[in-house]
């Protein structure tokens, strides 16, 4: 079984357990059913969202939404996601900068 830096186990898409929610509900509207997993910080550093837990579910709306309309919340994502995992991983700011090239705070 494939693991991350810390020895959390990765499920067979690369995804560690979510470190930002434990509920299994929209992290928005807090509706449960179809979610999906919305990873904090893509493109380049999706496979390193995937891989430390920074990742969120997402009701289908919601996800849509956040893509097509609300940048400003992506942003407020990113920003909180690096705040956890500071505090999860015990990481400084240069340390989240090392990992994913830039500091959201």
């Amino acid at each position: 079984m494939e693991t991350n830096e810390f020895g959390v186990p990765l499920d067979l898409n690369g995804y560690a357990p979510s470190i930002m929610q434990k509920a299994e509900r929209c992290f928005m509207c807090g509706r449960s059913g179809h979610l999906q997993r919305h990873e904090l910080f893509g493109a380049s550093n999706r496979e390193k969202s995937k891989a430390y837990g920074l990742w969120i579910l997402l009701c289908v709306d919601c996800h849509e939404y956040i893509h097509q309309k609300d940048s400003t919340r992506r942003i407020e994502f990113r920003e909180h996601g690096q705040a956890v995992a500071m505090k999860h991983y015990g990481w400084g700011k240069q340390d989240f900068i090392e990992r994913f090239g830039k500091n959201y705070l």
